[in-house]
């Protein structure tokens, strides 16, 4: 996963992503603020750059205070790729499963995408 600081990719991620609305509203708040100025501490991933599976968005790590806290640790994805998106569920670090978290997003499949991978690490997702 990669890290988008960079003022202009996130003007282009943003332009994208408002094409493709409403589906893309969860993310795309998120980037319009880190585009801003950030004052909320988050941050914006991509599986690669320009041409992205999936975007996530996230609380920046070392703002985390209580691993248990699944409101603060608020996650928001938009993919295009279903296979991006459950090759970022199980195989990176960007979601990682030593604290408790939510995943918002508006695509179908989104949910049984979470709960199957969820289910093949013996974990609970509700």
């Amino acid at each position: 996963m990669q890290i988008l600081r960079c003022a202009a990719q996130l003007q282009l991620l943003e332009e994208t992503l408002r094409k493709s609305l409403p589906t893309t509203l969860p993310v795309l708040g998120t980037v319009m603020t880190v585009a801003r100025g950030n004052p909320a501490s988050h941050e914006v991933l991509v599986d690669s750059w320009p041409h992205f599976g999936v975007v996530l968005t996230r609380l920046r790590p070392e703002e985390h205070r209580d691993p248990r806290d699944y409101y603060a640790n608020q996650l928001a994805v938009f993919y295009r790729d279903e296979g991006a998106l459950r090759a970022l569920l199980a195989g990176t670090e960007a979601v990682t499963r030593a604290r408790a978290f939510q995943i918002l997003g508006m695509q179908d499949g989104l949910d049984k995408a979470v709960q199957e991978v969820a289910s093949a690490r013996g974990l609970k997702a509700e």
